[in-house]
């Protein structure tokens, strides 16, 4: 059984192929109610944990800390980080393949996915497109590790673009080429990609984001101002447990989603989150004044994106005939009315929502699985990766960016992508300090949004090649005895996942590394508090 599966920060949502139809798994929770989603909740009473609608119920009884979000926590995570619920400090990668095998569970046992229960599920799965290789990595390996079959890994806008132009064909609307841009509005990230499609091949021409903004904003927006209206003091707000943040943040969420462009005023009740507390009404329109600068935020990433592809203001490519003919609306945070209201202020009548808002890319992940359609998808580096070098006999530090931004990633039978570097070092121990960036500077510095990886260190003075502690040795200039030639081969695979291989090649070994952010086990994730979001300023002529 081949599937799509969208593994949403506030929904996991899966479509799995039927004889040229795609729909959407529906899910019965224990309380017998029929969902077209699976939460990603986890919930923690000691020792014990529950996961999805387990964990959902367990809301309702005493003593259980209930966590949503969980994916949001995997923007700075690595393998080894902690995630501390309640007085429990768990395992990231325990959390998310715990989370994955009740997935697979609640598939093959409580929904309409006609598999076996040893039948395989080979599985497509998404990840935002501004997703550092970590979050790849700890994707893919908590869904093998729960008994999936991973087909492999596709950014999110690149496999709503996928519904798209399959919609467009079946329902022979498809004629020639054309360029859309999808705009990805999730609970958790917002991702834009500019995609060019013809009848069987999608090319992913660039994409932009900003990982972490998304829907879960709005919902934060709403309890703050719900917070405000009842006058609760800062001390009190201070006092929220993990599983009252997690009741008001749910109060929120349903509230907002049950918004339509006519509502004009919004009721809290606070009463769920802490009893004795008030019920309190907030204005729409002040609400929806709260999330304007987070939607202009992402509206600033979209025009970055089509300025930079060569697009003018009025969606024409710069000396070429090509027009973007749609900005196409998916992902749950673009349901809330101020969201498209703005984009058509901005995209006029470009602007286009997926009949399937949220399960677009579910759907689009699953016609890729689907080998009998036979779309073949182009996509691309969505950051600049690279690692910073001694420059000036030592003087100076320069980034060397050894896979840039845009550059193709591999297709489906393809061999990785390779690159390499050859040299003479002067040190005994190099010591490698890998990034990824969002931009570069026009002197080649890393700007925007920077990811740091792990370092790693390898011995090219021969008598440390066994050492295993390296970091414990003082790095020092090889002696005349000692000189010798070095060697980089990187490779990056179709999902983006990149490993290196250095050698002494007069020594005559080499170390393997697979490279991400592997050192983070001191790392303490505490769910309900958003790492930190510089505010994103509209950047001109870019």
């Amino acid at each position: 059984m081949k599937l799509g599966i969208d593994f949403g920060t506030t929904r996991i949502v899966a479509a799995f192929v039927d004889r040229g139809n795609y729909p959407v798994v529906v899910f019965e929770a224990p309380d017998g109610n029929s969902f077209e989603w699976f939460p990603p909740l986890v919930a923690v009473k000691g020792e014990e944990r529950r996961y999805g609608w387990e964990a959902w119920a367990a809301q309702e009884e005493p003593g259980w800390t209930v966590v949503r979000s969980l994916k949001r926590g995997l923007d700075y995570a690595g393998p080894g980080t902690l995630v501390q619920i309640g007085e429990q400090k768990i395992a990231m990668q325990d959390l998310l393949c715990e989370l994955a095998l009740a997935l697979r569970s609640s598939l093959l046992e409580n929904s309409t996915l006609r598999a076996g229960k040893n039948e395989t599920l080979d599985v497509m799965l998404g990840v935002p497109a501004n997703a550092n290789s970590n979050q790849r990595f700890l994707t893919a390996e908590a869904f093998r590790q729960a008994g999936f079959n991973v087909l492999g890994l596709l950014n999110e806008p690149s496999a709503a673009s996928i519904e798209f132009g399959h919609h467009k064909r079946t329902s022979l609307q498809f004629s020639e080429k054309m360029c859309i841009l999808v705009y990805d509005f999730g609970g958790g990230t917002f991702d834009a990609s500019l995609v060019e499609l013809d009848e069987r091949e999608h090319g992913v021409i660039a994409s932009e984001g900003i990982s972490t903004l998304g829907g879960d904003d709005f919902d934060e927006v709403l309890a703050g101002l719900a917070l405000e209206a009842a006058q609760i003091s800062v001390v009190d707000q201070d006092s929220l447990s993990q599983a009252e943040m997690f009741r008001l943040q749910e109060e929120c969420r349903l509230k907002k989603e049950s918004l339509h462009p006519n509502t004009r005023r919004i009721v809290i009740d606070l009463g769920n989150v802490r009893p004795g507390w008030p019920q309190v009404t907030v204005a729409a329109g002040d609400f929806y004044d709260r999330c304007r600068p987070l939607v202009e935020e992402t509206l600033h990433a979209t025009e970055d994106l089509l300025a930079a592809s060569g697009f003018t203001a009025g969606g024409t490519a710069q000396g070429a005939e090509q027009r973007l003919e749609a900005l196409y609306m998916t992902g749950g945070g673009s349901e809330l009315p101020l969201v498209g209201r703005m984009l058509r202020e901005s995209f006029g009548r470009r602007v286009r929502r997926s009949t399937y808002t949220r399960a677009a890319t579910a759907i689009g992940l699953a016609i890729q699985a689907d080998a009998t359609q036979g779309y073949v998808l182009r996509d691309k580096f969505t950051r600049h990766f690279g690692v910073w070098r001694e420059a000036e006999g030592g003087r100076s530090i320069v980034f060397d960016p050894l896979f840039s931004k845009g550059t193709p990633l591999p297709g489906p039978s393809d061999p990785p992508l390779l690159n390499s570097r050859r040299y003479y070092p002067v040190h005994n121990i190099g010591h490698f300090r890998y990034l990824e960036c969002t931009h570069l500077t026009d002197d080649g510095r890393p700007a925007g949004e920077i990811t740091i990886w792990d370092d790693i260190r390898f011995p090219f003075d021969p008598s440390l090649r066994d050492n295993t502690a390296l970091d414990q040795v003082s790095v020092g200039y090889l002696t005349n005895g000692h000189r010798c030639e070095a060697e980089e081969n990187y490779a990056c695979d179709r999902s983006g996942a990149v490993s290196v291989t250095i050698a002494n090649l007069m020594g005559g070994y080499n170390r393997n590394y697979r490279l991400g952010r592997w050192a983070t086990s001191e790392g303490i994730v505490v769910p309900g508090r958003k790492k930190p979001r510089a505010r994103r300023e509209k950047i001109s002529g870019r």
